[in-house]
């Protein structure tokens, strides 16, 4: 079997603000896609995770694990915001909204810190997580399936 070449993930490191917050927001949109496949390609073929209390290596275990996570997390709506940032590396903090088989619903705060390589693509994401349990009236995140819309408003805006 012939390897399939990198292909380049822009923004590229080094990062600067606007092209970390290019990286959140992408990352985002991707998240926001629930496509296990496509998010999958946002990773090295090597990339090594941490999630929670599960440890992955490479795209087919990140790809697995994806679609275990949204088989699980229904509804899933997620926003990232930028924490902090460096040449090759970008913290973020997030939170999702999901709910489980039974139809309660979870908000999921955490921190995420990302290494990334050379052709833009993550090497290396450490995920720090927490599940609030939230009534349906709590709520925040109510756009449509999909790519949160421009202007709805972020973490902070929402004051979390």
């Amino acid at each position: 079997m012939t390897p399939i070449p990198e292909a380049s993930r822009p923004p590229l490191p080094p990062f600067t603000l606007e092209t970390a917050i290019q990286k959140v927001r992408a990352a985002e949109d991707g998240w926001n896609s629930r496509d296990p496949q496509k998010v999958a390609l946002a990773y090295t073929p090597d990339s090594r995770w941490r999630n929670r209390h599960e440890f992955l290596a490479g795209r087919a275990q990140i790809e697995a694990f994806l679609t275990r996570k949204w088989q699980r997390e229904q509804q899933y709506r997620l926003i990232k915001e930028i924490w902090a940032y460096g040449e090759q590396r970008i913290a973020v903090r997030f939170a999702y909204e999901w709910h489980d088989a039974q139809g309660q619903w979870f908000r999921s705060y955490g921190n995420e810190n990302w290494e990334f390589d050379a052709n833009g693509l993550m090497a290396v994401r450490h995920a720090s997580i927490n599940d609030l349990p939230i009534r349906e009236e709590e709520r925040l995140f109510r756009w449509p399936q999909g790519r949160r819309p421009d202007d709805h408003p972020g973490l902070s805006a929402l004051g979390l």
